[in-house]
């Protein structure tokens, strides 16, 4: 029986997460397969996500039902589902967590991206739905903003486990590295435990691809002299895996500095980067492209359904997170050369990636909304509703 390139991946330090999160996935007993076959360790969810399943499946109908009658609002009903989910999936990576020792096995769950701007919003309900969820191996996701980052150091400070998601540039990237130090300081100087506090850094990838090659297509169709042509062809699907590698590079000097030794001393974690939106979107690269370029220690990638599948089938496992580290630094030199400015490239994704999390989240609420006014209209009948 030939190798699984999953399970292969993770011995080199790298831990896979399934971008996917719906109640088939769990009570089919897929989660807990792909635990034991693939050497899954973690769950990602998004409102995009849990849009999709609720809206897509008849397994919430019961509690949907219970929920509508009791009068409850759109978006209490959303929370109800959605903890649900939550809570189920981490009972079952449990297993992972305790054989970690708390290193891995998490699940997150996002603050409303309604206040993706909002410091003091999110702070309160990153406190409520840690409280909710109840659950050692959850993490709640807080978006890269400016809002954001005062937010992270608070929470971490106060002990919730958080995964920043929508980092795009590197310069938001050294800022939550910074906000959660920050907030293990505050807590150890204060004498608080922080040796069972976990943060991933969500670095987006395949986004800024999306951008910046839409970018350089439109200026190499414009271009008339040949060598000009030549460079800005070179950098097609080179900006992504350039910005993350640099990013890792800067997460080795913080983490593995003498800054977070003290903290690491007292029993610390590092904040692991998290490769997010690593699913290939331009057909022309490979569909394991952004896998194979970015595998390696202390990271995690979070891959969608059909990326584990595809990697799983041909996949090869190799640690490729530092090669050619001074090309890379190159590639992102080049693109402020031809006049792309990186900083304007990132800006762009990380709007429209909030922007991308609210639609979807206003359309599940709507969607709640019409299932519960259904549900309070309909006459009441004596047979009993299955999922």
């Amino acid at each position: 029986m030939s190798t699984n390139p999953l399970i292969e991946l993770t011995k080199l330090g790298q831990s896979i997460w399934n971008d996917n999160i719906e109640r088939k996935l769990i009570t089919s007993g897929e989660l807990k397969r792909l635990i034991d076959e693939d050497g899954l360790s973690g769950v990602t969810s998004n409102p995009a996500i849990f849009e999709k399943a609720i809206a897509g499946s008849d397994l919430y109908a019961d509690q949907l039902r219970e929920l509508a009658t009791q009068g409850k609002s759109p978006m209490e009903i959303y929370e109800a589902l959605a903890i649900r989910d939550i809570q189920m999936t981490a009972d079952v990576l449990k297993e992972v967590y305790d054989r970690t020792g708390g290193a891995d096995g998490f699940v997150s769950l996002e603050c409303s991206p309604l206040l993706a701007n909002d410091t003091a919003g999110t702070i309160e309900e990153a406190r409520r739905l840690w409280g909710l969820l109840d659950r050692p191996n959850v993490m709640i996701k807080i978006p890269g903003t400016q809002a954001g980052m005062p937010a992270i150091e608070q929470c971490i400070y106060e002990g919730i486990n958080i995964n920043i998601t929508l980092l795009f540039s590197l310069q938001a990237y050294e800022q939550t590295m910074e906000a959660y130090i920050r907030g293990l300081e505050r807590r150890a100087d204060e004498g608080k435990p922080i040796a069972n506090i976990a943060s991933v850094a969500s670095f987006f990838v395949s986004r800024i691809d999306t951008a910046a090659d839409k970018e350089l297509e439109r200026r190499i169709e414009k271009a008339t002299d040949e060598a000009e042509k030549a460079k800005l062809q070179s950098l097609l699907g080179r900006i992504a895996i350039a910005n993350a590698k640099v990013a890792y590079q800067r997460y080795k000097k913080i983490f593995h500095g003498e800054r977070f030794a003290a903290l690491k001393q007292n029993g610390a974690r590092v904040q692991r980067p998290l490769w997010a939106s690593t699913s290939t979107k331009n057909p022309v690269y490979p569909d394991v492209y952004y896998v194979e370029a970015l595998m390696g220690p202390e990271t995690v990638d979070t891959l969608p359904p059909a990326t584990i599948v595809a990697f799983r089938d041909h996949g090869r496992p190799r640690v490729t997170i530092e090669d050619n580290i001074d090309e890379e630094r190159a590639v992102l030199a080049r693109l402020e050369e031809v006049g792309i400015s990186l900083d304007q490239v990132t800006a762009h994704v990380l709007a429209d990636g909030v922007r991308l999390f609210v639609e979807p989240f206003e359309k599940l609420l709507k969607t709640i909304e019409s299932r519960a006014a259904e549900i309070r209209n309909r006459p009441r009948s004596s047979g009993a509703a299955t999922d």
